[in-house]
């Protein structure tokens, strides 16, 4: 009977262990989409998609981002694990209708930019929970059980360049998720704020949704703009990039 206690106590402890060197040393997660129709009405302007693209009129993901609590977060920390399209083969078309390449919208185009960034950037530093498989099935699995857009039309938020007070805007998705989310906002080409990324926080293994400890919502003026869902037509075929976000 004490051999048995021993080996229990052995393996609990053993447990114990693995548990605590897996353990997450950051402190929450920003899952972070973007609407395009901010890229096209910006003052960067956009190229219009190839009419193959697989891209819809909808919220796209951008990433899954470890921070800490003190307003910093790790970034790069693996450079021999870097971004293998091959280990997400089998999600790769839920990728390019989900997850669309900035390339879509700016220019010039590179369909696996992105993915490779976000991996390379944040996903080597969360590999105590993730491989890159699980990485980039979490971000759709999220994107699939938060449908953004239509949250915000349930409240009467719609993409049709009108405008709709932050508070609104936050007040919609919290009503859903319990939590307010953060709002980044670009300019259009009048110097107008508009919606361009959402910010929902999650806890530090990605499992669910926290409040959020700092959110980037100095950009935005207390009504912003909300911009038409881009058309190929009307976007501007410049040689643009992508406007800068510190944290991407």
């Amino acid at each position: 009977m004490r051999g048995i206690i021993i080996v229990s106590f052995l393996v609990l402890q053993s447990l114990v262990v693995s548990s605590s060197q897996s353990a997450p040393d950051f402190n929450f997660f920003y899952w972070v989409t973007y609407w395009p129709g901010a890229i096209c009405e910006s003052q960067k302007g956009c190229c219009p998609p190839p009419p193959e693209a697989k891209t819809s009129s909808d919220f796209m993901i951008h990433g899954l981002w470890p921070q800490f609590n003190n307003g910093t977060w790790p970034a790069f920390c693996d450079q021999t694990n870097l971004f293998d399209i091959s280990k997400v083969s089998d999600l790769i078309s839920r990728m390019e209708r989900k997850w669309g390449e900035w390339g879509v919208w700016t220019c010039p185009s590179n369909e696996t930019k992105l993915w490779e960034h976000e991996w390379d950037k944040h996903g080597t530093c969360v590999q105590s929970i993730f491989d890159q498989h699980s990485y980039f099935h979490t971000n759709l699995k999220f994107r699939q059980k938060l449908d953004l857009l239509n949250i915000l039309k349930q409240s009467g938020i719609k993409p049709n360049d009108g405008f709709y007070g932050l508070e609104e805007i936050k007040n919609a998705i919290k009503c859903v998720i319990g939590f307010a989310p953060g709002i980044e906002c670009n300019e259009d080409v009048e110097g107008k704020k508009q919606l361009f990324q959402i910010y929902i926080c999650l806890d530090n293994y990605a499992k669910e949704f926290v409040e959020c400890p700092y959110v980037p919502d100095g950009s935005c003026a207390s009504k912003i703009k909300f911009p038409k869902s881009p058309k190929t037509d009307s976007c501007t075929d410049s040689q643009s990039v992508m406007p800068s976000v510190s944290t991407t």
